[in-house]
């Protein structure tokens, strides 16, 4: 396959060099594509495209015009780290995540960090992800944030910084998996020579990960993943972790609270939870506490829960640590709780609740990316440079309205990824969402779901907003084992 002709220019791209040359962690991957044979790479691609149509592997959008449910768009040029660079981001990542269980801890209990100044205390308790009946609440093992997605971009300067956190719901992780089994289907023989650390424990480190935060005292504890139903943009992601956990699917009509417990009907009869992976939002899990309107949750449930005889993962309230403007604060938040200074930067942030930096966010709407605070999946973004004058104009005055509810960021260029669009590799802009697990242990997938923006230009790379995925190798020790010599017939590894 001929890659002579493949530029990115004016950004940092993942494979290549500037002067067109392979980086070295991507040097054996590239010299294998080269001996592919004219057309086999979208053989492949369109093999592997099938196969997620046949397998049903699908996400759902809300309001899309070709209908809700998509096959999850793959593109089978992988992206490359290697092991010395990982080795930064993953001690950066469980940095981070020890750090933001802190601060959750201390919001809803001694507020420590509010009293010594670090981080205004009017900021954190306006948020509307905070959750007052979590006061004075102490989940099992002190571990509220036990699953999340922290997302990383790569600017043109080379540096990785932390784009957002993502603490209540994250999804994603069920693709990441699933793209690397079609790897290793369609591109078995280029993945078999590259030593790529493995992620297939990630299941198994995840039940782990719950089973160590169940209530004290319960040698055998039984966990469940709670699902909103089929409807769910993420249910493929519910259905498939329960299968690899090995345990229920459920939803809130499959729960009862009796007895002061949690249980589920089974054809046996009760059968009692003791911990909830739960992948619904804080206002649906209990009608009694929360939204009094939802069908979703489980009446009594954060009775139970307050009480420490079930664990709910995330826990309820996490949402206050991935408040965008909160985001601001946690370079000073892992200084204040670890005394470290954060290995992962953020993106330099301007907060619309303070006047200084609100005033200089309207008057540069042209060259800032503006977010809401408390959205995800790229809605409510304007990209500044990008947009006309009537949006810009239009969030200016949705800016005025409710200042804290904004904050701004510089328009970085993502990095980019060879892409295979139509016959030809083009540069996509791409992101990196690696997974977290936080139990009696801080794990970190190697890897992670690599989003790309397969519109050229775009920068948005949110499957929701027409965006792929791509699989993520992390190298291991920088090892590397020699090319495979045999060749099919048609000259194709």
């Amino acid at each position: 396959m001929r890659l002579a002709s493949y530029q990115s220019k004016g950004v940092f791209d993942e494979m290549f060099a500037p002067n067109g040359q392979p980086r070295a962690s991507g040097a054996q991957f590239v010299e294998r594509l080269q001996t592919l044979s004219d057309g086999s790479l979208q053989q492949r691609q369109k093999a592997a495209e099938l196969s997620l149509e046949n397998m049903g592997i699908t996400f759902n959008v809300y309001g899309h015009a070709a209908g809700t449910e998509k096959v999850w768009p793959f593109d089978l040029l992988p992206r490359i780290i290697d092991a010395t660079e990982w080795a930064m981001v993953e001690k950066g990542l469980q940095q981070r995540i020890r750090a933001l269980n802190f601060f959750v801890n201390d919001v809803y209990n001694e507020q420590k960090i509010f009293k010594d100044g670090l981080v205004p205390e009017e900021l954190v308790l306006s948020s509307k992800t905070l959750r007052k009946q979590c006061q004075g609440f102490q989940p099992p093992q002190g571990v509220w944030c036990h699953i999340t997605g922290v997302d990383l971009i790569r600017d043109n300067d080379g540096q990785i910084y932390v784009l957002e956190d993502n603490l209540r719901c994250p999804s994603g992780v069920s693709y990441v998996l699933e793209n690397r089994e079609m790897m290793k289907r369609t591109f078995a023989h280029v993945f078999q020579g590259m030593s790529v650390a493995p992620i297939e424990d990630y299941s198994e480190q995840l039940l782990q990960t719950l089973l160590d935060c169940a209530p004290e005292g319960i040698s055998e504890p039984t966990a469940v993943v709670l699902t909103p139903g089929i409807y769910n943009s993420a249910y493929f992601e519910h259905t498939f972790l329960a299968q690899q956990m090995g345990v229920e699917l459920v939803q809130g009509s499959d729960l009862v609270v009796e007895n002061g417990y949690v249980h589920m009907n089974t054809t046996r009869g009760l059968r009692r939870v003791d911990v909830i992976y739960r992948r619904i939002d804080d206002d649906f899990l209990d009608a009694k506490c929360f939204r009094k309107d939802s069908t979703l949750g489980v009446d009594h449930l954060m009775d139970v829960y307050r009480e420490g005889r079930v664990t709910l993962a995330n826990a309820p309230g996490t949402g206050v640590a991935d408040d965008k403007a909160v985001y601001a604060y946690v370079p000073e938040i892992i200084k204040y709780y670890l005394g470290e200074d954060a290995i992962l930067p953020n993106v330099p942030t301007f907060l619309c609740s303070v006047e200084k930096q609100r005033k200089h966010v309207l008057a540069n709407l042209d060259k800032l990316v503006v977010k809401p605070t408390n959205e995800s999946g790229g809605y409510g973004i304007l990209m500044g440079p990008q947009a006309s004058q009537a949006e810009r104009d239009k969030t200016a005055e949705a800016i005025r309205a409710n200042p804290r509810e904004w904050i701004a960021q510089p328009m970085l260029k993502l990095s980019t990824v060879p892409t295979l669009v139509g016959d030809e590799l083009k540069p996509r802009h791409v992101d990196l969402r690696p997974f977290v697990l936080c139990g009696k242990e801080v794990y970190v997938m190697p890897g992670g779901l690599t989003r790309v923006a397969l519109r050229e230009g775009s920068m948005v790379v949110n499957s929701s907003q027409g965006g792929g995925s791509k699989d993520t190798w992390v190298l291991r020790n920088g090892e590397t084992v020699p090319p495979l010599a045999t060749k099919d017939a048609g000259g194709k590894i």
